[in-house]
């Protein structure tokens, strides 16, 4: 899950360098919190958040996959 964020993350942002990704595994769920460069914030938010929500379904589908729950927080 962490790599498929992380693949995302890089390929819209114009620092590439500067995504970092990080996962909190709980029993049932795993927070998977992103931070990016405070310039390439706003492509990883989309417009009205757009691209954020389709990260989050993109995540919640991989997921299902393997029977657990996992959530996205983008972080500043």
């Amino acid at each position: 899950m962490k790599d498929l964020i992380r693949y995302v993350a890089e390929a819209l942002v114009d620092h590439p360098e500067q995504v970092d990704v990080s996962e909190v595994e709980g029993e049932q769920t795993s927070v998977i919190e992103l931070k990016v460069a405070k310039e390439d914030l706003g492509k990883v938010i989309g417009k009205q958040g757009r691209t954020a929500r389709a990260m989050r379904t993109i995540l919640s589908a991989a997921s299902a996959k393997v029977k657990k729950r996992a959530v996205l927080e983008i972080i500043e």
